[in-house]
C-alpha cells in the first residue's frame, strides 16, 4: 500500500508530523537550505509581471484544509476544518504542513478583507489563481463563482457581486485531482501516484499564488506583444467583453526614456516602431519596460526585441536568433523540489538553479513536461536563458477522442499564456510518445499547424525522442549516454536524421553519481531505483571525466555533422535519479566549474567554425 508518503520510508526519517490545527513545516524525506525559512507569508512577489497593476492584494498564507469526499458535495461547516495548510503548496509536500499522498478530493477555506476602494462604483474585484492542480470549484461567501480545469494555468473570477458589505469574506475552494488514476488522461508530466525511478511524487491543490486585484469596468485581460529585431512591434490589447476602446502603449528603456509608442483599439492588432533597439539574446538579455493604457486601466509589462527564423548555412538547416546561428546548450530542467515538490520554497531558491546553469556557460534549458510560475520565465528573460517549453504529457496510455481534445485545448492555453516571454523559443508537443496517438493517424501535424496559428514566431518540436513522423521544425534524437545529433548513425527509437529539419539532441548525458544518504530522497522505492540510472560513476573524478568525454563527442558532431542544439540530462537529481549537476537538495554541485565551462565554450566555438556566431567568452574562475 501507498497510503502516505512514509509507507516504506527508511527508519531515519520521522513519522508523519503533527496533524492538529496549527501550521508547521513537516519533515520531508530530504530538505533544502530554504525549507525551514519559508515562513507563513510565502511568495510575496507580484505574481504576473507581464500584466501588472498597482492595486492588488496577496492572499497567500495559512489557510484551513480538510479532505473531501466526492464531487459536488456541499461546503463543509467551518468547525470541520481541523488542519492548517500553507498556500501555495502541494498537499503532498512538507511545506504544505499536510504532506499526504493521494488526496483525490480536498477543501480549502480562508477569510479575506477587500481593501477600501477596490469595489467602489465603476470598479471590479478579480480573484486570481496562478495554478490549481487539477480542477478547482470556487465559492465566495457560499456562492459558486466558477470552476476551472487544468493544473498548470492561471485563471480568475469576477467576485464583485459576491462580496459582503461588512468587510469579511469567506473563500472556499474544492479541489479534485486524480493525477494518473486509471480512466483519467490529464496533463500530469512526471507526476504519478506510484512514484519510482523517472516518475515522481505528485502535486495536488493550490500550488501557485492566490491574489486579488481591483480593475475598472473595462480592463485589459490579455496583452500580446511581438517585438522583432528590426524594431517592429505588433500589439494586441485584449479585453474580456470585446469592444474597440482606444489604447496607447509606450516602450521605455532602462534609463526611463520613452523610446517608442503606438496607439490603436482594443482587440485588434496594431503596429509601431522602435528605432534601433538593443536586441535580446543570451549574451545580452536586454529588456524594455512597457506601459499600456485603456480608459481608466493602466498596466505595466516588458518585452525583448528578438527574431527567430530558420536559415541554411553550408547546406545545413540552422535555428537563427536575430539572423545568426548560435549553438544552444542546456539542461533538462524538471522543476521538482524535495520540500515543495512542484512549488519551489521561494524565488531565491528557484532562481538559484538558473544561476548555476548560467554560471557554467549554458545558454538554454528545456522545461521538461512542467509549466512554472510567471516569475520563473521572467528570471529566464532577465538572465538570458533560452527556453524550450514542453507541453505536460498525459500518462503513458492512449487517450480517447474526448481526452485528446481536452489535452489539445490545454495546449492552446499553454501558448496563449506564455507567448510573450522572450526566452521561450520552442514549443514541444510530445515527449517520447507519452500519450501520443499513433494507430489512427498522427495528430502532431494538426497540432503543429494550430500552434503556428497561435504563435508564428517560434519553433515547434513536435516529437522529442520517439514516434517522429516528420512534423515540426526540429529532428530530435534521444540517446544515453553519448549523443547522436544530426549524425549518419542513430538508435531505435529515434529515427535517421532528417535533413529538412534542424538537428537537436533532445536528451543525452544522464551520467549519475551516487552520494551519501544526507543528499538523497529517503524513500525506499527511490533508493532501490538508483541503479536504474543510465550510468553510475563511482566518484566525482569519474563523473567529470565522463562529462568531458561526452561533451567532446558532442563537439565532434557539431564540427562534422549537423548538430545545432543539445540538452543534457539534467539540472538536479530528482527523487530516485542521481544524474543532476546538483543533488536534489541543491547542496552539492558535481560539475568541475573550470572544466565544464571550457568544454561548453568549445561547443560554441565549434558551431562558430561552421558559420555560427561566436558568443562572448566566459572567464574561468
Amino acid at each position: 500500500m501507498r497510503s502516505n508518503l512514509f509507507t516504506n520510508l527508511l527508519t531515519l526519517v520521522p513519522a508523519l508530523g503533527n496533524l492538529a490545527l496549527g501550521y508547521e513545516v513537516q519533515t520531508p524525506p530530504l530538505d533544502t537550505d530554504w525549507t525551514y525559512s519559508v515562513g507563513t507569508n510565502p511568495w510575496p512577489e507580484y505574481p504576473r509581471p507581464q500584466l501588472q497593476r498597482s492595486q492588488w492584494q496577496n492572499l497567500n498564507g495559512i489557510w484551513k484544509w480538510k479532505t473531501g469526499s466526492y464531487a459536488g458535495e456541499p461546503i463543509p461547516s467551518s468547525n470541520s476544518f481541523q488542519q492548517d495548510i500553507l498556500v501555495p503548496s502541494c498537499i503532498e509536500s512538507a511545506l504544505s504542513g499536510v504532506m499526504q499522498l493521494n488526496q483525490t478530493y480536498s477543501w480549502y477555506s480562508t477569510e479575506f478583507n477587500v481593501p477600501k476602494g477596490y469595489a467602489q462604483k465603476g470598479r471590479r474585484v478579480l480573484l486570481n489563481f496562478e495554478a490549481v492542480d487539477h480542477e478547482a470549484t470556487v465559492y465566495v461567501n457560499g456562492d459558486l463563482v466558477g470552476t476551472h480545469t487544468g493544473g498548470y494555468w492561471h485563471f480568475n473570477f469576477d467576485i464583485t457581486n459576491h462580496l459582503t458589505s461588512n468587510g469579511t469574506n469567506t473563500l472556499h475552494v474544492f479541489v479534485f485531482d486524480p493525477t494518473d488514476m486509471q480512466g483519467y488522461m490529464n496533463p500530469v508530466g512526471k507526476q504519478t501516484r506510484t512514484p519510482s525511478h523517472i516518475f515522481y511524487t505528485p502535486c495536488s491543490g493550490i500550488w501557485q499564488t492566490v491574489w486579488l486585484e481591483s480593475v475598472p469596468e473595462t480592463y485589459i485581460n490579455q496583452l500580446d506583444i511581438i517585438a522583432d529585431m528590426s524594431g517592429q512591434v505588433n500589439v494586441t490589447v485584449g479585453t474580456p467583453h470585446g469592444g474597440s476602446d482606444s489604447v496607447s502603449i509606450s516602450v521605455i528603456d532602462n534609463e526611463g526614456k520613452v523610446v517608442g509608442s503606438g496607439e490603436g483599439v482594443a482587440n485588434k492588432p496594431f503596429d509601431f516602431e522602435v528605432k534601433s533597439p538593443d536586441l535580446w539574446s543570451p549574451d545580452s538579455p536586454t529588456l524594455y519596460n512597457i506601459t499600456v493604457k485603456l480608459g481608466d486601466d493602466t498596466v505595466t509589462s516588458y518585452t525583448g526585441f528578438r527574431t527567430l527564423s530558420i536559415g541554411e548555412i553550408d547546406g545545413v538547416k540552422r535555428p537563427l536568433l536575430n539572423g545568426e546561428f548560435i549553438f544552444q546548450f542546456g539542461t533538462l530542467d524538471q522543476g521538482f523540489w524535495p520540500d515543495g515538490i512542484y512549488t519551489p520554497p521561494n524565488r531565491e531558491a528557484m532562481v538559484y538553479d538558473l544561476q548555476v546553469l548560467k554560471d557554467l556557460g549554458l545558454n538554454m534549458l528545456r522545461k521538461h513536461i512542467k509549466v512554472e510560475n510567471a516569475l520563473f520565465y521572467q528570471a529566464c528573460d532577465q538572465l538570458g536563458l533560452l527556453l524550450i517549453q514542453d507541453m505536460p504529457s498525459m500518462p503513458l496510455r492512449t487517450p480517447n477522442a474526448d481526452q485528446q481534445a481536452d489535452w489539445e485545448r490545454q495546449i492552446d492555453i499553454l501558448i496563449q499564456q506564455h507567448k510573450n516571454y522572450p526566452s521561450i523559443y520552442t514549443w514541444v508537443i510530445y515527449n517520447e510518445g507519452w500519450g501520443q496517438i499513433t494507430e489512427t493517424g498522427y495528430p502532431e501535424f494538426n497540432i503543429t499547424n494550430r500552434i503556428r496559428e497561435l504563435d508564428p514566431t517560434r519553433f515547434v518540436d513536435a516529437t522529442t525522442g520517439w514516434n517522429d513522423h516528420g512534423a515540426g521544425d526540429w529532428h530530435d534524437n534521444h540517446h544515453y549516454a553519448n549523443p547522436q545529433c544530426g549524425t549518419p548513425f542513430y538508435s531505435i527509437q529515434s529515427t535517421p536524421y532528417d535533413h529538412q529539419r534542424i538537428a537537436i539532441q533532445g536528451e543525452f548525458g544522464g551520467i549519475g553519481h551516487n552520494v551519501s544518504a544526507n543528499h538523497l530522497w529517503k524513500v525506499s522505492d527511490a533508493f532501490n531505483s538508483i541503479n536504474q540510472t543510465y550510468e553510475i560513476d563511482q566518484d566525482l573524478d569519474a563523473y567529470n571525466y565522463r562529462g568531458h568525454l561526452l561533451l567532446s563527442e558532442l563537439r565532434d558532431q557539431i564540427e562534422r555533422y549537423a548538430c545545432s542544439a543539445a540538452v543534457w540530462t539534467q539540472t538536479t537529481d530528482v527523487e530516485g535519479e542521481v544524474n543532476g549537476f546538483l543533488t536534489y537538495d541543491r547542496r552539492l554541485q558535481r560539475t568541475d566549474k573550470r572544466q565544464w565551462r571550457s568544454d561548453i565554450q568549445a561547443l560554441y566555438d565549434a558551431a562558430a567554425s561552421r558559420g555560427g556566431k561566436a558568443p562572448k567568452r566566459r572567464m574561468a574562475l
